[in-house]
């Protein structure tokens, strides 16, 4: 049994929007706070949410983030008493919580046993298994072994195919490949140690059998220093790219009483079997027949646990401050009961149609609409900047309904009205995702997005709102014009008594040219997109930010964000990023043919081919890092290296020509 102890001042050692939420909870508990931050998150939200912050000298996670030595002197120098290390970077570092007992700071996460327990993959799964949790069977590769290739080819087939490999410290699908034959296993577990050891600083990977197409189903348990450990229930966090998450939800549509109760008990037998204290999550993967097997354990507080707290009513960071304090769990957490349905959904600065390719730059806008039972957990606002350097999740934001399609309905609609400017992101699918018969019928699985492709689900932006947006953009920038003009403000730009040729303009809506023609006459505005006439168009109001608009009778409000030459167009129809073409584009901006580009920054982390050999379509030429993960970047066609303009450990921008492929057949 612990004694109390009250904290006072509470160190948040973590960024963007966990941050900011603990943050939140420790404020509602009168506990001061203190955040830490690089030097890329100086104006960030959650800096200046805390009460006192230090800067962290550096940008990369391992200058910064990552560096305890650094975590307690800035704990020590601002007297906080306590440190919360959210989730990631040092949460479920054993060190880390050792070196905090060590200054005599309170560590709000569980025991350095419990950390030390599940930080290996390997001993947690033989705990687990002792204490009758089902398990897989697998294999391990240790981080000092060498790649032994018939070794590694026996194990696997000892394991059978399909098959995962896996890092054995860390998460989050960084150094995880699907290996479903014994040709690619050797090549896929020197990728994942590679990444491995870049995320994590270790490169021991295990394999182990993968069960296809399963639910993936977790459950939050909490202990207290008094020795209890509950359950708080189910979440189903199925739908998922590269191994991460980007919906989740309570209950699982999935589970029911009897199955519920199953997975509960396997959960409390796991925190029991490790001495829990705190929250922490039991992963579970599930088969189609209700079967289900122990993953891992999270030892720390969950992305997804807010919809854990929607369904039940409870804060679980002040619950995590408070059995830290040495309180036992209060009788609404063990006596919890479900209360409706939650969903959640991951924002994402992605491109869901070019791979999941995480994007970089300025966020010109972030509003999320204001709905009943809906919030939204972020770190961003309008101007912050999106780096390389960390995960490129923007917000959650999550629905609480009485029903599980009260609940989806309600995110669906407060996403398809957000304005996210400025960075492509996910968000098209998730509203596709959200409004899809399947996933409404409950039927997902971790092979959701592989039946249904992102560019299928979010399909081509409907030629109406093409042709509407368009004309819209259009008529605010004219709106613009006149509101800077020193004569004849009121008149439209282009006004003729006697009517000539119409007014042009060529915009860029992706990789598709948009050229329109319009004219304002004494009846209205005469418009064509492509030469398609847009027929019945009457001006209710035109303003630089925004444009009401009849057209064909159907009147329509457009909200209108311009930065530079694009044009953010938002309305029912959804939204649309126009960039107006310059009538006088400058010479010399085009690449070399065959130039393969950097899809966006980062560092090179392999060079697959050598200059002057001949590649198959497809084969990989460079593998960079960005964002915490690999990206390779492919040979569009067979040809000849030609060029390679960089080596393994060099820094890339955005755009920058890695290599340039000589077309076979243009050369013969």
């Amino acid at each position: 049994m612990t004694s109390h102890k009250t904290i006072h001042k509470l160190l948040v050692a973590n960024r963007g929007e966990i941050a900011e939420r603990i943050i939140r909870s420790a404020r509602a508990l009168d506990i001061a706070t203190v955040a830490v931050h690089s030097e890329p998150d100086t104006h960030a939200l959650f800096v200046d949410a805390a009460d006192e912050a230090v800067l962290l000298p550096g940008a990369a996670p391992s200058d910064t983030y990552l560096r305890a030595d650094l975590i307690i002197e800035a704990a020590v120098a601002t007297g906080a008493d306590a440190i919360h290390p959210g989730y990631g970077f040092l949460s479920e570092n054993a060190g880390f919580a050792r070196a905090c007992a060590d200054a005599g700071i309170t560590f709000v996460g569980p025991p350095v046993e419990a950390i030390e327990a599940m930080g290996s993959k390997i001993a947690a799964k033989e705990l687990m298994e002792k204490a009758g949790v089902p398990v897989l069977p697998g294999a391990t590769i240790d981080d000092a072994e060498e790649i032994d290739a018939p070794a590694v080819s026996a194990m696997a087939d000892g394991i059978g195919y399909p098959l995962l490999v896996k890092a054995a410290f860390g998460g989050g699908g960084r150094g995880m490949r699907i290996v479903r034959s014994a040709a690619d296993v050797v090549e896929a577990v020197t990728g994942a140690r590679r990444e491995a050891a870049s995320a994590f600083g270790n490169s021991t990977v295990f394999m182990e059998r993968f069960v296809e197409d399963p639910r993936h189903v977790e459950v939050q348990i909490f202990g207290d220093t008094h020795g209890t450990v509950v359950h708080l229930f189910e979440r189903e966090c199925s739908i998922q790219r590269r191994y991460q998450k980007i919906v989740e939800e309570a209950p699982s549509p999935a589970v029911d009483d009897a199955l519920r109760a199953q997975l509960g008990d396997a959960a409390i037998a796991a925190g029991a079997a490790i001495g829990y204290t705190g929250a922490g999550t039991v992963e579970f993967v599930m088969a189609q027949n209700g079967e289900f097997f122990f993953l891992e354990v999270n030892t720390r507080l969950q992305v997804e646990h807010p919809v854990t707290e929607e369904i039940t009513g409870l804060d679980l960071v002040a619950l995590q401050i408070q059995v830290a304090e040495g309180e036992p769990l209060p009788a609404e957490a063990t006596n919890v009961t479900i209360t409706g349905h939650a969903i959640e959904a991951r924002i994402y600065a992605e491109d869901p149609t070019a791979g999941y390719l995480p994007g970089s730059g300025i966020l010109h806008r972030f509003r999320i609409p204001d709905l009943p039972g809906v919030r939204v957990d972020t770190g961003v606002r309008d101007g912050s900047v999106i780096g390389t350097h960390y995960d490129p999740m923007l917000a959650k934001v999550i629905a609480h309904g009485r029903t599980r399609s009260e609940a989806a309905r309600k995110l669906a609609r407060a996403l398809s009205e957000a304005e996210i400017h400025g960075l492509v992101t996910n968000r098209d699918l998730l509203v596709a995702i959200l409004r899809e018969p399947e996933f409404l019928a409950g039927k997902t699985d971790t092979g959701y997005l592989s039946r249904h492709e992102p560019a299928t689900l979010v399909g081509t932006p409907a030629s109406t709102a093409v042709a509407v947006h368009a004309l819209v953009a259009a008529l605010a920038g004219q709106a613009a014009r006149r509101g800077t003009a020193t004569v004849q403000r009121p008149v439209p730009t282009g006004w003729r008594n006697v009517a000539s040729a119409p007014q042009h303009a060529e915009y860029r809506l992706g990789d598709t040219e948009i050229d329109l023609t319009y004219r304002v006459t004494r009846t209205g505005v005469q418009a064509a997109v492509d030469g398609t006439p847009l027929t019945g168009v009457e001006v209710v109001t035109s303003r630089p930010d925004l444009v009401d608009l009849r057209v064909d009778g159907v009147r329509r409000a457009v909200r209108i964000h311009a930065v530079g030459d694009t044009v953010y167009c938002d309305s029912v129809l959804g939204g649309t990023a126009f960039v107006e073409r310059p009538r006088l584009p400058e010479p010399g901006t085009d690449a070399a043919p065959g130039s393969l580009l950097a899809p966006m920054p980062g560092t090179v982390v392999r060079v697959a081919a050598e200059q002057g050999q001949r590649v198959e379509a497809g084969a990989v030429i460079v593998v960079f890092e960005a964002m915490k993960m690999e990206h390779s970047v492919r040979a569009p066609v067979a040809g000849i290296v030609a060029e390679l303009a960089v080596v393994v450990g060099e820094t890339v921008e955005s755009g920058a020509v890695l290599a340039v492929i000589e077309d076979e057949e243009e050369g013969s």
